[in-house]
Parts: C-alpha cells; sequence; structure tokens
C-alpha cells in the first residue's frame, strides 16, 4: 500500500530558527496519528508547511502523489488552532460557503452534527461561545470528504461533557481510506482514537510508532509515556 503521506527532509527556518529539521516521516492510509509534543516543538508548522501556508527551505512533502499545491489542497481538510471565520456571518451562510468553496463538501452531515449538538445555524458566528466556535470549525473541518484531515488541537477549548461527542465525531466521519493527524495536548482525552504517535521536539521526530507498540514496549499509557519523555 503506497503512503498518503511521504515528507522527506523537511526543513523550516524563520531567520535563524529552525521550527523544522531534516523531518522525515510516512503515514499510510486508513490511520489516525497523534502529533504530539510540547509548545515549540514544531507541530503548527508543520500541519501548516504541509498544507501549503508555510514553504519550507528544503525537503518534499507528497499527500497522495501530489506535490503541495492545488491537487493536494483540494484533498486536505484543514483545522487551525484559532478561529478563522467571518464573525459576521451566521452559522447557515458560512455551511453555504464551504459548499462553494470545496466541492466534497456534505452539507447534510455537517447540519446533522450541528443540529447534535443543539448549535443554532441562524446564529452569527461571534454570538458564539469560544467552545461552541471551536464545535462549529471541527463540524466544518469534518463534514469533508478529504483524504487527509490535519486537525490542530481540536478539543483545546471545548467543555469535557462535548469531548466524548467530539471524538465520535471524529472517529465517525472520516472514510476508512484517508487518515487523520491530531495535533493536541490531551492525550488522555483522545489517546483511544490513535493508531499511531509521533513525538517532535525541537523540531525534529523523537518517536514514531504505533501506539499498542509503545504500550507494549514501555508499559505505560501514551499519555503517561509522553509525560516521561518530557517531564510534564
Amino acid at each position: 500500500m503506497s503512503n498518503l503521506l511521504t515528507i522527506q527532509g523537511l526543513t523550516k527556518k524563520y531567520g535563524s530558527n529552525t521550527a523544522l529539521n531534516n523531518i522525515n516521516l510516512s503515514i499510510a492510509p486508513g490511520h489516525i496519528t497523534g502529533l504530539l509534543g510540547p509548545n515549540g516543538s514544531g507541530k503548527t508548522t508543520l500541519i501548516k508547511t504541509i498544507c501549503g501556508l508555510l514553504v519550507p527551505n528544503s525537503g518534499t512533502i507528497s499527500v497522495d502523489g501530489n506535490p503541495v499545491g492545488i491537487e493536494s489542497k483540494k484533498i486536505i481538510s484543514y483545522l487551525p488552532d484559532c478561529t478563522c471565520l467571518d464573525d459576521s456571518m451566521t452559522i447557515t451562510a458560512i455551511v453555504k460557503t464551504f459548499k462553494y468553496f470545496f466541492e466534497d463538501f456534505d452539507t447534510e452531515r455537517a447540519y446533522e452534527m450541528l443540529s447534535n449538538l443543539s448549535i443554532d445555524t441562524k446564529a452569527r458566528f461571534k454570538t458564539l461561545s469560544k467552545g461552541t466556535k471551536e464545535k462549529v470549525q471541527l463540524i466544518l473541518a469534518m463534514s469533508r470528504r478529504a483524504k487527509l484531515y490535519l486537525l490542530d488541537e481540536p478539543i483545546g477549548g471545548v467543555d469535557p461533557a462535548a469531548r466524548e461527542y467530539i471524538i465520535n465525531t471524529i472517529m465517525n466521519n472520516y472514510d476508512p481510506s484517508a487518515s487523520i493527524i491530531i495535533s493536541t495536548h490531551l492525550i488522555s482525552d483522545v489517546e483511544q482514537l490513535m493508531d499511531d504517535a509521533i513525538f517532535l521536539q525541537n523540531g525534529q521526530v523523537k518517536l514514531h510508532k504505533p501506539v499498542d507498540d509503545i504500550r507494549d514496549e514501555y508499559g505505560k499509557s501514551l499519555d503517561e509515556y509522553f509525560r516521561e519523555v518530557y517531564r510534564c
């Protein structure tokens, strides 16, 4: 089986600061991968570079055989770690905008998830709480029929009561032939989702293993092992 995502020799610098240092990674279809590391380890930079929002200094990225560009962007669904929607628009208008821009956007799926979380689609985005805004953004990202989902802190500002629903939303709303990369600090909440884990430190890959292998080899949960590695 060919890899869905292949990264070779990827380096990204900001002036004299090296954010990513010779990253080499490959991810097969049908995997949910945790992208883990302390603040400043390069997680968001890596995600933005895969998306094409940042240009690397060197190295290559291939998404389903496509270099970063128009074709790769068509099959990537990206959830940023900050609010990026027009505050003045209603949820209905935002859904229509996504349908206009993304051919793979499933409007029916979006409205079903919005209804399940009792989100008023007539409300303007600016009137929503921070947690509800994050739910809306996740719903929009997961309503695409993408091949690669890049989720940067998808449950960072969501109340614990909604996390289980959101985790189930991630699990149940992507094609098994697609893959998901989740960047998060809330490892214990999403560990059950993950097939693999990538540990980043100082812009380098410190570890890339199946989660079951980490548990078997170290006798710890992924969250416990992460805390040991990074002394959290």
